[in-house]
């Protein structure tokens, strides 16, 4: 069965990235939940996508450039509407900790745009240990030196390459650098390909999905799991598709 993950929280009903998004899809009941995570300017992991704040937040500027203290003033709800107002940037610590209990699984993407080791990685796991919830854990990253990293620090962890350029059996490339998943762009994903993907013990889940025909059709290939910012609609939905079937 398709799992579904609720991408950066419930994103399409919810700001991105917020505690308000991670609470929805945990009441909501998603197998997974995917989010990012940076270091600050003080070390420490924060859930954010962008390396800037100016989309999300009342913020401008990189995300590194400031300390925990610095992020939390600003409000990162009321650009996606007025009634979540004061939601802020959560570290990943307070997310984990709303995790425990869940059992909800948890893909996080390692935003890292430099190849050297920033230590990023190794505080993840750390927390990750922490909460004791590595085994529900899936890394992801397109900085697959990152996903080495990762690897070499803990070599039980799931890691997925995440890319958006379509690859002739990109399982054989996850393969040669350890990773055991691939995390691929809608519009580069053939049904033909996770087939022969899934076939080969490489589990492939679909970013991001949330036209009704685009879920119903992945759901129908079986794939291994999708994201989406609208989880309850293809949840909904693929109720629907099984009952069919």
């Amino acid at each position: 069965m398709t799992k579904i993950f609720a991408h950066r929280g419930s994103s399409g009903t919810h700001p991105e990235n917020t505690i308000a998004a991670f609470q929805e899809a945990i009441r909501l009941g998603v197998d997974g939940i995917e989010l990012d995570i940076q270091l600050t300017k003080d070390h420490e992991l924060v859930v954010i996508h962008d390396y800037t704040l100016d989309r999300t937040t009342s913020g401008s500027g990189k995300v590194e450039d400031y300390t925990v203290e610095e992020l939390k003033a600003f409000d990162a709800g009321s650009k996606f509407s007025s009634e979540f107002a004061g939601e802020t940037i959560p570290t990943f610590r307070e997310v984990l900790a709303l995790l425990q209990g869940t059992n909800i699984e948890l893909n996080i993407e390692i935003k890292k745009r430099v190849e050297e080791d920033t230590g990023i990685e190794k505080k993840m796991i750390r927390e990750l240990e922490e909460f004791h919830y590595l085994q529900e854990s899936i890394i992801s990253s397109f900085n697959h030196d990152s996903l080495k990293r990762v690897m070499a620090l803990n070599q039980n962890l799931e890691c997925a390459i995440l890319y958006t350029k379509k690859m002739e059996q990109p399982w054989q490339y996850a393969t040669h650098i350890g990773a055991k998943a691939l995390h691929t762009y809608l519009p580069e994903t053939d049904h033909e390909m996770i087939i022969e993907a899934q076939q080969n013990g490489f589990p492939v889940r679909v970013f991001t999905i949330n036209k009704d025909e685009d879920l119903e059709s992945f759901f129908q290939a079986k794939v291994a799991g999708i994201f989406t910012d609208f989880p309850e609609k293809a949840m909904n939905l693929l109720k629907k598709v099984e009952n069919i079937d």
